[in-house]
């Protein structure tokens, strides 16, 4: 039987004793005979504890009453027997407390076929005793003797409705009295509290939905079962990174240009602290030229001394060129790992945001490699085959500006020393404004173009090949993540069916 099942559970609860327990037992009525409503039937107010019941067990009921009572939600049924002076009533106390302005507070008066001969509970029922904002409702319930006898629930109700209508005392309230009334006023009042609280609820229920939406959105979508589903997660994350990267470099995002101040400052001012001027002093251009003349002197002009002061003066250009390369290289490796951090799915899976930035790095270093190469050979270039127009439009010096007696340290002037090393200025000042122009271009060209036209087109080539496992483990996403997702996935339907039903209301207003 039933109330046998409920003393059951409430003795594995408490044990065999008359302790309490907060912890409520859920039980469910499906009748076409019974109304839409949700009943928590709480333990009575008691004043003092029984044997076999704890000194707090007075303090612990009304704590758990207030608990619930106390719920702005809360319809409040204040249950008092008609035959005790309802001034001392428990119930109509503690519900005054919560609800002063009795709004949701119904007075139900029990035990009215108990009360002593010649007395009645008209003047309660009728509100003159103590008003409520709800008039009172009288029921009359199954007697011990009843419950012992096995009287059900229709021949109670029976008994209930034949009372009150053959009471000369209760005959004019019958049509509000009795516990099918109270059950029809208090869904029909929970239906008028539901509909005034609609747009508060819409309200809360889509800011719920909108935040449960958000979170899922970050922690991104499941894993797909097949190789082809997770190669296209795969993928499609990857492309998102690179998209990212290419933004940054484009300027839609920031970053990009300090590749432009690599080649309007840093390459720049590197070049300038190269100082060609010191580098050919007159010692030096002496000494240079004398050692390309060998045991005999040159006859018209100091062609391989020329040769030697301006390959010597242009080998130096490399170290400005590699530093180049290098800060651009170390520019685009941020970036790469900047765009790694903004890309949101990558944060999902540790171990694919490990290989594709592993796969980033490895193809800018591939990149910096040809850049430096193709870089470097400009210089070189220019060190291997000068320009023979510049010194054909130089003024031509008759007078070869030296004495063959003298020694072979002092057979130039110095006048003569100083023309030779401005006119090889100029030439190393001509070659270093050409680079100046073309070393950019060739960096751009080898690291930024490639990185922006093919950053990961080695590692999709490595994808293609790989086995279903192999994918698995680049999508190794924490369980707790995926516990969380199915988690809010599950509350998200609840709340989106719930929304469902209250627009459904609303709409029947």
């Amino acid at each position: 039987m039933l109330w046998q099942e409920i003393s059951d559970e409430t003795d594995r609860e408490t044990g065999r004793s008359k302790a309490i327990s907060t912890v409520p037992i859920h039980l469910s009525i499906f009748s076409p005979n019974v109304v839409n409503l949700t009943l928590i039937d709480l333990p009575g107010l008691t004043k003092v504890a029984v044997d076999g019941q704890a000194e707090s067990t007075v303090k612990d009921i009304e704590d758990m009453v207030r608990s619930f009572i106390e719920k702005p939600n809360c319809i409040i049924l204040a249950i008092s027997p008609a035959n005790q002076d309802l001034a001392t009533s428990d119930a109509i106390k503690i519900s005054r407390e919560v609800d002063p302005k009795g709004e949701r507070t119904f007075g139900v008066l029990t035990k009215i076929d108990l009360m002593d001969q010649g007395t009645n509970a008209v003047d309660i029922l009728e509100g003159r005793s103590y008003k409520l904002q709800f008039p009172w409702i009288g029921i009359v319930n199954r007697s011990q003797a009843d419950i012992n006898k096995s009287v059900d629930m229709i021949a109670a109700r029976r008994r209930e409705r034949e009372y009150f209508s053959s009471s000369p005392e209760y005959r004019h309230l019958a049509n509000r009295m009795g516990s099918e009334h109270l059950g029809r006023v208090l869904s029909k009042h929970l239906e008028v509290v539901i509909k005034s609280r609609i747009p508060g609820l819409q309200s809360l229920v889509s800011k719920t939905i909108s935040e449960l939406e958000a979170e899922l959105s970050r922690l991104g979508k499941p894993i797909a079962a097949d190789a082809g589903g997770k190669l296209y997660v795969i993928m499609e994350i990857s492309r998102t990174f690179d998209q990212i990267f290419k933004e940054h470099l484009d300027g839609v995002r920031s970053g990009g240009e300090k590749v432009y101040g690599v080649f309007d400052n840093q390459f720049p001012a590197a070049l300038k602290r190269l100082q060609f001027d010191k580098y050919l002093s007159m010692d030096n251009i002496r000494k240079l030229i004398t050692e390309a003349d060998g045991y005999q002197p040159h006859l018209i002009a100091p062609e391989q001394g020329y040769r030697r002061l301006i390959e010597s003066s242009l080998i130096c250009i490399r170290g400005p060129a590699e530093m180049a390369v290098d800060a651009v290289h170390g520019i685009l490796k941020d970036l790469a790992q900047k765009s790694i951090n903004e890309t949101t799915e990558l944060k999902q899976y540790p171990t694919l945001r490990v290989e594709v930035a592993n796969a980033a790095f490895e193809s800018l270093e591939r990149m910096k490699e040809e850049s430096k190469r193709a870089t470097l050979q400009l210089v070189d270039m220019e060190c291997g085959y000068l320009t023979v127009d510049f010194f054909r439009k130089l003024p031509q010096d008759i007078d070869k500006g030296g004495n063959p007696t003298h020694s072979l340290f002092d057979r130039y002037n110095d006048a003569y020393l100083r023309r030779v090393g401005h006119n090889v200025l100029s030439y190393v000042n001509m070659v270093c404004s050409s680079l100046r122009i073309a070393i950019p271009k060739s960096i751009v060209y080898c690291q930024v173009r490639e990185a922006k036209r093919c950053l990961l087109d080695h590692f999709f080539a490595e994808l293609g090949a790989k086995e279903t496992r192999q994918l698995a483990k680049l999508l190794d996403e924490d369980p707790a993540v995926m516990q969380r997702r199915t988690l809010l996935a599950k509350r998200l339907e609840l709340y989106r069916s719930a929304q469902s039903e209250i627009e459904a209301v609303a709409w029947s207003k």
